[in-house]
């Protein structure tokens, strides 16, 4: 009886570890976390197919660049009038590299003055016209590709160079990882409506500050997910401004039959007035 009882509490024992460390090797990181949310139809549902945006530019061009897996990236670019070492990344949403974010961001070059802005690319080269196709390019993203997409370019802007970053959606996600990448090199990241990053440790590695634009409405990265983001900030000791708005996920994207051109007005005026100074 005695060996029967001490072989059940081995058995347990054991079995408690397995299971404990499954779940820690198993666990999902921010990104991944955002991604998996396309399983959810109501999260695919609350996404509107996006309306045709058609934006030609004569400033911006499309360029590759090599990555540490050996693999081109792609990316589209708006050089600096004079040469610079500011920059800022700019990282998609959900539906991908497509003229919406081109638009935007010729719109942010023109107005912070002097900076190179690169869209990043994180779907390597694929578009969603729809929201079934975003949650599929979503889901395909693989951390490690991602990385090395983010480091591929923050090499090409070269060691001097002074990086900011956006996103939106996705894309606000990877804007705070891609400046969790970039070090010491970081210099201010904004993100719009994205999963912020959980890990405090990670966090106390930022070496910029973080502007926050988000949505009450968002039934995914809600009030009480922003609220945990600016304690997790307030623990590692970095600052953290967030601005909420009464709008939806996704309410900045004209494309989007959910836009909200108020909040949109409003969160840009705070992102302009954010990182112009970081980037004198």
């Amino acid at each position: 009886m005695k060996k029967l009882l001490i072989l059940s509490i081995i058995t347990f024992s054991a079995v408690s570890a397995f299971s404990q460390s499954k779940m820690a090797c198993c666990k999902q990181s921010a990104t991944q976390q955002f991604a998996s949310l396309a399983s959810d139809k109501n999260f695919r549902m609350a996404h509107k197919n996006p309306l045709p945006i058609h934006f030609q530019s004569s400033i911006g061009k499309a360029i590759t660049y090599k990555t540490a897996d050996g693999t081109d990236a792609n990316a589209y670019i708006l050089l600096a009038k004079k040469p610079t070492h500011n920059y800022l990344l700019v990282v998609h949403e959900w539906y991908g590299l497509n003229d919406f974010v081109k638009r935007e961001s010729e719109k942010l070059y023109n107005d912070l003055g002097n900076v190179n802005v690169i869209d990043l690319d994180l779907y390597d080269g694929k578009v969603a016209t729809n929201r079934d196709d975003a949650g599929k390019y979503m889901q395909a993203v693989k951390d490690d590709r991602a990385k090395a997409i983010i480091n591929g370019a923050i090499a090409y802007a070269g060691p001097k160079a002074r990086i900011t970053t956006l996103g939106w959606c996705f894309g606000g996600g990877w804007s705070l990882q891609a400046t969790l990448l970039a070090g010491k090199q970081a210099a201010g990241c904004v993100m719009y409506y994205g999963m912020p990053e959980q890990d405090v440790n990670r966090l106390k590695t930022l070496n910029c500050d973080v502007l926050g634009n988000f949505a009450n409405k968002d039934q995914w990265i809600n009030p009480k997910v922003v609220a945990k983001f600016e304690e997790d900030m307030k623990a590692a000791g970095k600052k953290l401004t967030v601005h909420q708005y009464d709008a939806d996920h996704g309410f900045a994207n004209p494309s989007n039959p959910i836009y909200n051109s108020d909040a949109t007005k409003d969160a840009y005026e705070h992102t302009i007035a954010f990182l112009k100074p970081r980037l004198k």
